[in-house]
């Protein structure tokens, strides 16, 4: 591999730096790095990886129900913060998290790194598919695009009639949302195209929040629904902020943002960090966040490491190959078999016929056993061997026999932000 020295320079400079500040203020992070032996004077990264326990999820949800509502992970004094936003949920409810304006603004030269590397130009009408609530994603996707230039047309409050009305009138050339909703919006869009909208054609779509912008058959899809627009797939977190954007060269590997975050990929049962090549859990450290960062934070992704150079040439990327396979807390265990359900939706979704599934989870003589319900277009519904196909695909990937059965078209629920097509009875 090529000499990475002189990025993993600048992190090492970051992390001292952002240490620094932790010990002066930071009541959440003080007490560990003491204990841990860690101070502004750490020698490399590979030490602090050595020395510095992680933080879990359950670290944060403990220390919010401690020190409600905020936690105690704040660098400054309370006063000092402008910027409320929260985790979509966890079963305890959801995180929120405060942000002063010097480290918001360090996320959205991160969402500037993503719009960059995707080629929206400045003169490109940006619109924004998502309903506003206090999630971190929506924001700071809207507020870079806006801090660059960009006309950015919010969404939110819109049905999806009227959010293609809006996207034909202002000429929007790129679409910012999940890939579900671009699925939902490409059929409305397909259904429902008339002389108005007969010319109108969408550049590029931005994704995130689902594995699908990674998933060939998804982008191949989207692409196929809105006239050949370009897919782009990028990944963050609300507890962290925009982490990844899609490599130039190979469109399903997803680079770290390197200046903003250094990262490791761990084996989850001994964790030490693992190869490239192999996979293991993501875990996270903030650069640049300072008033709310995280230390080497178990982010529960399943990915595989990767150093990919790109055409530019320089030092190789980080890069997560395939983006995010999965969610370490998502897998089950199907009759001795582990089973992700990024891995069933690669599946079903290489059927082009299938417009939209649910996979059910339920539990038989203490057993867990899994059904998969498919709802196909008019024309494939009626041929009858679709079910049977999708059947064979997933018994020869598995190694299992998983019951799949047709619905009528129309009948599956359709989802606004993240999908929950994987439901548990």
């Amino acid at each position: 591999m090529a000499d990475r020295s002189r990025i993993e320079s600048k992190q090492l400079k970051k992390l001292q730096g952002l240490i620094g500040e932790l010990l002066k203020g930071n009541d959440f992070y003080r007490s560990r790095l003491r204990s841990a032996g860690v101070d502004s004077k750490i020698g490399s990264l590979a030490e602090f990886s050595r020395l510095m326990p992680f933080t879990s999820k359950m670290d944060l949800v403990w220390d919010r129900e401690e020190f409600a509502p905020y936690g105690s992970n704040l660098t400054y004094p309370q006063s000092d913060y402008s910027r409320f936003c929260q985790s979509s949920g966890t079963t305890r409810g959801p995180l929120p998290s405060l942000d002063t304006t010097e480290s918001w603004s360090a996320m959205l030269d991160c969402w500037d790194r993503v719009y960059e590397a995707a080629q929206v130009e400045t003169s490109e009408v940006v619109f924004f598919a998502f309903s506003f609530g206090p999630f971190l994603g929506f924001w700071t996707a809207f507020e870079s695009a806006t801090r660059r230039g960009n006309l950015s047309i919010p969404g939110g409050g819109l049905s999806s009639k009227a959010r293609l009305q809006a996207m034909v009138a202002h000429d929007a050339g790129v679409l910012c949302c999940t890939p579900t909703y671009a699925l939902r919006l490409g059929e409305h869009f397909a259904t429902h195209e008339n002389d108005e909208m007969s010319s109108y054609r969408l550049k590029k779509i931005i994704v995130a929040g689902e594995p699908g912008g990674s998933i060939p058959a998804v982008r191949e899809r989207l692409s196929e629904l809105w006239k050949g627009a370009s897919i782009f797939d990028h990944h963050g977190m609300t507890e962290v902020g925009p982490v990844t954007y899609e490599h130039p060269d190979k469109p399903l590997s997803l680079c770290v943002i390197e200046d903003a975050y250094y990262v490791e990929v761990i084996d989850r049962e001994t964790h030490q960090e693992v190869a490239p090549g192999e996979q293991g859990e993501l875990v996270i450290t903030t650069l640049t966040r300072k008033a709310c960062p995280l230390l080497r934070y178990r982010t529960g992704d399943l990915v595989e490491k990767a150093f990919l150079e790109d055409s530019s040439g320089g030092e190789p990327s980080f890069c997560l190959e395939g983006g995010i396979l999965g969610r370490v807390d998502e897998m089950v265990v199907i009759r001795g078999v582990n089973i992700y359900p990024t891995a069933v939706e690669k599946i079903i979704r290489g059927f082009p016929e299938v417009i939209e599934f649910q996979v059910v989870q339920t539990m038989r003589q203490s057993m867990a056993e899994l059904e998969v319900t498919l709802e196909a277009r008019d024309a494939a519904s009626k041929t009858g061997d679709l079910a049977e196909r999708v059947a064979r695909e997933l018994a020869d990937a598995f190694t299992l026999r998983i019951p799949v059965r047709l619905v009528e078209p129309g009948s599956l629920p359709r989802y606004e932000f993240k999908s929950k097509r994987w439901l548990k009875q």
